[in-house]
């Protein structure tokens, strides 16, 4: 339980704040508005646990090669970007942007009219699609499209793609079709807006990894260079190699974000209630993060990787989908996500007991 105490004292934290808000605030505050809103911070936090386990299991996945200063790094900046910059800041942002409005004057929508701020903000949920969508989808690709992978669950099919992997961009070929199938199907009011924000999403991720391969290089030339310095370059190797892999997990779980905060929307229109709700799945994805790699779970379900990519696919592909204009219930998108992953532990199950038998 030590990798979930904070998360506990976190969630009783805010369930606490959730309390205190449902009990004095708002035109029907009372002990019935507390019993509800609890009630909804309760199932919004589930929601987002269910959502984003295969994100802790690929934040694992390269949290395990980090050393502990990063590790730190990413339970205490990170966290702190994941709770008040996507769930809380990053909304504000994109109606403040899209209404032309000052950040403060949102902030006021938000509190004291709900319904109108929620009601901005879902009027682009297609262009927040597009964007979380395209990164997510090339994450997807990436690794389906890696000749480096020894490990297949499917083989017949993950061996076959790989050998795609010497086709130069065929990911980004891939999610640009995908993109305009997604562009396609939207109103001609919003095709270029979809677009362009689908093509950002692309532009990121190429980006992210382009300086990760960069600084990857920079590594390289560091350890081969034989001077007397090279104690000093290697820890520089290590602050740079931290540094991609901070941005890359950030973007993610940006991507990941997106599909939580449009789907609070559909449950409760109070921006504070939902800020606490995610505020605390974000905090329990980031502690098992931790428990993942402490505890060589990947190690041990040989797996469970694939299965939580194979999840960020599907993610993907119901966000673009959604993304024109079809409702696809959150309950769908978290069952998806949790159906491969335990059809992965399964599978690792059962590989190990083939290999003991053998």
């Amino acid at each position: 339980m030590k990798h979930f105490r904070f998360s506990i004292i976190f969630t009783f934290i805010c369930l606490a704040l959730s309390a205190w808000w449902g009990f004095s605030h708002g035109p029907e505050a009372g002990v019935q508005a507390m019993l509800r809103v609890l009630l909804i911070t309760a199932i919004l936090a589930i929601m987002e646990i269910s959502l984003s386990f295969d994100n802790a299991v690929v934040n694992a996945s390269i949290l395990r090669h980090w050393d502990e200063f990063w590790k730190k790094i990413f339970l205490t900046v990170g966290i702190l970007i994941a709770v008040f910059g996507m769930r809380l800041i990053f909304p504000i942002v994109i109606v403040a942007v899209t209404a032309d409005m000052g950040m403060m004057q949102v902030v006021n929508m938000a509190l004291n009219d709900p319904i109108l701020y929620s009601e901005k903000l879902m009027a682009h949920h297609a262009e927040i699609a597009a964007f979380g969508g395209m990164f997510l989808l090339l994450v997807f690709l990436n690794f389906l499209f890696d000749d480096g992978k020894d490990t297949h669950w499917f083989h017949w099919l993950e061996s076959r793609l790989a050998n795609l992997a010497s086709v130069p961009a065929m990911s980004v070929f891939i999610a640009i079709i995908a993109l305009l199938v997604m562009v396609s199907a939207v109103g001609n009011d919003t095709k270029l807006v979809v677009a362009l924000a689908g093509m950002w999403g692309i532009v990121v991720f190429v980006g992210v990894k382009a300086l990760g391969h960069l600084l990857e290089g920079s590594q390289t030339e560091e350890v081969e260079d034989d001077n007397p310095n090279k104690a000093g370059g290697a820890s520089s190797t290590v602050v740079k190699a931290g540094i991609g892999g901070f941005l890359y997990l950030e973007v993610l779980d940006a991507s990941f974000s997106f599909d939580g905060v449009i789907g609070a929307f559909a449950i409760t229109s109070d921006v504070v209630v939902i800020m606490l709700g995610l505020a605390i799945g974000a905090m329990f994805v980031r502690s098992m993060t931790i428990y993942l790699v402490e505890k060589g779970t990947l190690e041990a379900f040989i797996y469970l990787e694939h299965g939580a990519m194979y999840a960020i696919g599907a993610l993907a592909g119901i966000m673009l989908f959604s993304g024109t204009g079809v409702h696809v219930p959150e309950l769908v998108t978290g069952l998806v996500g949790v159906a491969f992953i335990v059809w992965a532990v399964l599978s690792s199950i059962a590989y190990s007991k083939r290999q003991a038998q053998s």
